[in-house]
């Protein structure tokens, strides 16, 4: 039988998948590798990385909050409503892919798993029954209106830390993507007349 050598141990070949394997973490959260020539000091990735990951665990839950939203709204605005809270949650999906591929590139580790969200993000959860559709809007306002204030902030940091990459994608993708959401259902709350004008 073919036998092969590894780190001065001898393993059989097999097709036996190992299943159950554990083994420490090859890098811990929190930390920056310099894998990459950034031109970009450790301390500045560890800041930016810190802060796109909070950007990042409030983008997931924003993310969430829409799909829940569109599965649960009710009402006379229901097909408009399901249709544009999809588009929405598939605009966060993007950002939320372009959120870690920033953190991971520049060298740290994206919070990842529903668990560690639910810890970091500073949104308010809302119950697990269905909500009126002006409370579920007003919901989505309140995530986008965090993180509007969160970019803004983070985009002025990057810019004075020299990390161009970080503000371009803050400003350029998600800001202007979460201001256009905030205008498109924010005018879902102007009470109108919906079938006779006032005088």
């Amino acid at each position: 039988m073919a036998k092969k050598a590894a780190s001065g141990n001898h393993h059989t070949v097999t097709a036996q998948p190992r299943f159950h394997q554990r083994a420490k973490a090859i890098q811990e959260y929190g930390t920056v590798t310099h894998a990459l020539p950034l031109e970009l000091e450790e301390p500045v990735r560890l800041e930016m990385t810190e802060q796109l990951n909070q950007l990042l665990a409030d983008s997931m839950t924003l993310r969430d909050l829409y799909k829940k939203a569109h599965w649960q709204v009710a009402g006379p605005t229901f097909y408009q409503l399901h249709l544009l809270f999809d588009k929405h949650f598939e605009e966060q999906a993007k950002l939320v892919d372009a959120i870690a591929e920033r953190v991971q590139l520049l060298g740290g580790i994206s919070i990842a798993m529903a668990s560690d969200v639910a810890e970091t993000t500073r949104i308010e959860r809302p119950p697990r029954g269905r909500e009126e559709v002006p409370v579920q809007i007003s919901r989505l306002l309140d995530a986008h209106q965090l993180i509007i204030g969160h970019c803004r902030k983070l985009a002025s940091r990057a810019v004075e830390l020299g990390d161009d990459g970080t503000d371009d994608l803050v400003v350029s993708d998600v800001l202007r993507t979460n201001e256009f959401q905030a205008w498109f259902i924010s005018e879902h709350l102007v009470d109108m007349p919906l079938v006779e004008a006032e005088d």
